[in-house]
């Protein structure tokens, strides 16, 4: 399995979501940032203060799946954030509505 490049300094994230577009889905949130690099670098934020760990890597783990089977038809050279929307309850996570949410939001966004 290829490893992802992720971004995991809070600069890093801080940048993409001051400079970067945003498009919103039903369960996600996506901002997205042109970059120099060649490659697409992802980001996943989920407020602590919304679910407990086991909660939070649950959703993570969905959001990565969902982002690795389309990221071989997307463009690259682009920062990724995905964020979720805390009104939406945990009960409620599903891996379709996720998917289809990437969908829409990198369509819109001209990624695909």
């Amino acid at each position: 399995m290829k490893k992802m490049k992720t971004l995991k300094k809070n600069y890093e994230f801080q940048n993409v979501l001051n400079k970067g577009r945003f498009y919103v889905g039903r369960q996600i949130t996506i901002y997205i940032m042109t970059s120099k690099q060649e490659l697409n670098s992802i980001g996943i934020a989920i407020s602590s203060k919304a679910y407990h760990a086991v909660k939070r890597n649950a959703i993570k783990r969905k959001i990565r799946e969902s982002y690795r089977l389309i990221a071989k038809d997307l463009k690259q050279g682009y920062c990724i954030v995905f964020l979720w929307n805390k009104k939406i309850p945990v009960k409620q996570l599903d891996f379709h509505i996720i998917s289809q949410d990437m969908k829409t939001i990198f369509s819109k966004a001209g990624m695909l």
